[in-house]
């Protein structure tokens, strides 16, 4: 399969997993509803990539230095459809902030993304609410995965 094939077949998947009727969403010339990340890092090396990595599979994105920036976005009305959250921040750190951002009725879906690997940790950051965990450094293998965990969960009520 091709690269584009590829790209556009994630995106077809996401596009289904993401309508969300009555929602105010961005939508591009063809009618068809945007997808939105938010990349939350205190690194902007991890920032850096991670916006690119999206970027690469065509999915409109946005990064913030640390959870309070994450919930401050949505608090001022942004919508995404999926969050990569760095569990090790200052100000906020991930666990806190996907905490607040479910406590807020956020339904976006959030995935993990850090260098911690203790079963301890990751135990306590998916109990925030997350909905997937990966390690750093992450990949477009490992996004692609992500997306597939997303996919897979589509028909369950969240």
């Amino acid at each position: 399969m091709e690269k584009r094939e590829l790209k556009q077949g994630i995106l077809k998947k996401l596009m289904s997993r993401f309508m969300r009727g009555g929602e105010d969403k961005a939508v591009n010339k063809d009618g068809r509803s945007k997808i939105r990340a938010l990349v939350v890092d205190d690194s902007m090396v991890n920032r850096t990539i991670h916006h690119k990595l999206l970027q690469n599979l065509g999915i409109e994105n946005q990064v913030v230095g640390n959870g309070k920036e994450a919930v401050d976005a949505h608090s001022s009305g942004n919508y995404f459809d999926l969050i990569l959250m760095d569990m090790d921040m200052p100000v906020m750190n991930g666990i806190e902030a996907t905490r607040r951002l479910r406590a807020m009725g956020v339904r976006s879906l959030i995935a993990g993304v850090t260098t911690r690997s203790l079963e301890q940790e990751k135990q306590e950051f998916m109990e925030a609410g997350l909905d997937d965990y990966q390690e750093k450094p992450l990949t477009a293998a490992k996004l692609v995965s992500i997306i597939h965990k997303i996919n897979q969960s589509s028909s369950t009520p969240r």
